[in-house]
């Protein structure tokens, strides 16, 4: 089999099983083997107590001066029956006086060791083994001692019986729980095969979707059936997938997109450089070319500005130097630079009979932000139409509403406006020089500064972005009414 998460799985839970089961099976048998012993000892000691107390008995019966041998040996032989042991009576040397195994008594050939008749004396005798090698085999022995009143010992009560039954219950025992062992071990293999195939396959279908996400094709997902952690990791791989599908497209998309923005002025360049050289072009004409060719270079130089800016942005390179701007001044700032075209176009400015706001960012930053809005706005306004700020405080941050009249973005376009080089002037009649960028930096600069952008539009009517920045720490907001400035 394969060295995989579901061999791995399978064999770690199976090992842990049948580790499980030998542990308990172990402690069973060592535990049933205790509670066999300690019951054995218990019933023979009661036995040979019994006995010890029937020797004393007949012992002062007979003026203490004998003990019955008869009598005492039929005692023995009714108890032993009852325990399937042999009973001896030994004297207090340890020599057998008499055993309910009569002539045939193996006994009587062997003496008891001191230790013994010590510990059996003192009443705690128990023993599993060969009494002093009177046994061949192993027996369980017990033994209770006959003491006078004055303390004297006047024998030792022997109960043995073969340890043959604790095997046979040991193996009787082993045998059961080696067949419930086999049961369970084969319903858990099998409930355990199953479960860890189920567990796995989410995990196999992702490895095989990753495979194909390597090659290109993102079409492919992980089937969620389940809410637990691999569910909840499928739909994680799921929308990374989808993620992963839109970064592509916007990467072909961007790529396209460059090719033909640096195809197009690439062309033209070329095309004229070329008429100059061949004199295809006449030189009183060169210049009127020259000047496109330029034209054509700076709106490369645009181009790849941007496109660093972005990318420094995206990767994390640009590093905010954080201050207090006046945002009013600074749109103040910008509109004047584009007094020409305003003047031009006979626009209407509004919402700048304001006092300062301030706001936290970098200063470059937001100003390349807020030139971008305001390019776009006096760009796509029309012949006598307005640009309209507003300045909004809300809690620690405030709204910056830029608005133009105009013929507006369609709900359609809308959810593009900010994508890369989109244009929603498709034609390009009014955004000549454009790149379609700008929205773009506009967005991620707001972004890093934590702010959020909206745009709204009613088509034919107006455009209007909103930009929400934070303001300084103890700063205040000072908004008044003055006359509109034109």
């Amino acid at each position: 089999m394969r060295n995989t998460l579901f061999s791995k799985y399978f064999a770690i839970c199976a090992g842990l099983i049948m580790a499980t089961l030998v542990f308990v099976g172990g402690t069973f048998l060592v535990l049933t083997s205790n509670n066999f012993r300690a019951e054995k000892y218990e019933f023979l000691k009661r036995n040979t107590d019994i006995a010890a107390a029937l020797t004393l008995n007949n012992y002062w019966e007979n003026g203490q001066s004998y003990i019955e041998r008869e009598i005492v040996t039929a005692s023995y032989s009714i108890l032993a029956g009852a325990c399937d042991a042999e009973f001896f009576l030994t004297d207090a040397q340890g020599k057998t006086l008499l055993c309910t195994e009569g002539h045939a008594c193996r006994h009587r050939s062997y003496t008891i060791p001191d230790r013994i008749l010590e510990k059996a004396e003192a009443g705690s005798f128990s023993d599993l083994g060969f009494l002093g090698g009177i046994y061949k085999g192993q027996y369980f022995t017990v033994a209770s001692p006959v003491i006078l009143e004055d303390g004297q010992l006047l024998g030792v009560v022997f109960a043995s019986t073969s340890a043959k039954s604790l095997t046979l219950s040991s193996m009787h025992t082993l045998k059961l729980f080696l067949l419930a062992s086999v049961t369970v071990m084969a319903v858990s293999f099998i409930v355990l095969y199953f479960v860890t195939r189920r567990m796995t396959r989410p995990l196999t279908t992702m490895a095989r979707v990753a495979q194909s996400f390597g090659k290109g094709d993102f079409s492919q997902r992980v089937k969620v059936d389940r809410l637990d952690e691999i569910g909840q990791l499928s739909l994680a791989f799921n929308n990374m997938a989808d993620s992963l599908s839109v970064m592509e497209s916007m990467r072909r998309s961007f790529i396209a997109n460059v090719s033909h923005e640096l195809k197009t002025p690439m062309t033209t360049i070329g095309g004229f450089i070329d008429g100059i050289l061949d004199g295809t072009i006449p030189p009183e004409r060169q210049e009127a070319y020259l000047r496109i060719v330029s034209s054509e270079v700076k709106r490369l130089s645009r181009l790849v500005r941007a496109m660093l800016g972005i990318a420094k942005i995206e990767s994390g390179e640009v590093e905010l130097n954080p201050a207090s701007i006046d945002i009013h001044d600074v749109i103040c700032s910008i509109i004047f630079t584009f007094e020409q075209r305003i003047e031009e176009k006979n626009l209407d400015i509004r919402g700048l009979d304001c006092d300062k706001v301030y706001i936290e960012g970098d200063q470059d930053l937001i100003y390349q932000a807020m030139y971008n809005l305001v390019e776009n706005a006096v760009k796509f306004t029309g012949q006598g139409g307005y640009l309209e700020f507003s300045f909004q405080p809300s809690g620690n941050s405030v709204c910056i509403g830029v608005r133009n009249s105009g013929k507006g973005i369609s709900k359609e376009e809308l959810p593009r406006i900010f994508d890369r080089f989109y244009k929603s002037d498709t034609s390009r009649s009014l955004d000549k020089t454009g790149v379609g960028l700008g929205l773009h930096i506009v967005r991620s600069v707001i972004n890093l500064h934590g702010g959020e952008i909206v745009v709204r539009s009613v088509e034919n009517e107006y455009c209007e972005f909103l930009v929400t920045l934070r303001q300084p720490k103890n700063s205040q907001t000072r908004l008044k009414k003055s006359s509109n400035m034109q």
